[in-house]
């Protein structure tokens, strides 16, 4: 399918309107729910096949970003071969104590993967864990950018 097609039935998928808080704290009155997409085997497919070949060809690692960023880079690591990791909002306090799950991230490129951004905060503060864990990062792919305000933000993290 084209990207145009994709993009119109991602819009009509999870396109929704009303009033939002977002998670940076501001008001919207549209939303992409994110989980109407995701859960859409058939979308998600094409919306990996769109998103492969913006895969950096050094990339070792795909890293999901909890939680919208997980199936999409499932998906990506599907379509790609390109292994996976899961990487929690914070390490969890038990068992093994990691923040990315799945494929190890130290000294490895990795392209972080995100669904929806807005401010590109999480993912600033996401990059920032994982780079203290070893991990190679200078690029970031998502499905929906809400604003292009993140770029600053990103871009100030190397990204």
């Amino acid at each position: 399918m084209l990207k145009n097609q994709v993009a119109k039935w991602l819009y009509e998928v999870a396109h929704i309107t009303g009033e939002f808080k977002l998670r940076s704290g501001q008001i919207s009155n549209e939303y992409f729910d994110k989980y109407l997409f995701e859960a859409d085997p058939a979308l998600l497919i094409e919306i990996a096949k769109i998103m492969k070949p913006l895969i950096p060809e050094n990339t070792e690692i795909l890293a999901g970003l909890e939680m919208g960023g997980i199936p999409v880079a499932t998906a990506l690591s599907i379509e790609s071969g390109i292994n996976a990791a899961f990487v929690r909002k914070k390490a969890k306090e038990y068992g093994t104590c990691k923040l990315a799950e799945g494929s190890t991230v130290a000294n490895k490129r990795v392209c972080v993967i995100e669904d929806v951004v807005t401010t590109g905060g999480q993912i600033a503060e996401s990059v920032n864990e994982l780079r203290q864990r070893g991990a190679i990062i200078d690029t970031v792919l998502c499905v929906v950018l809400r604003d292009d305000k993140a770029f600053k933000v990103l871009n100030a993290e190397g990204l």
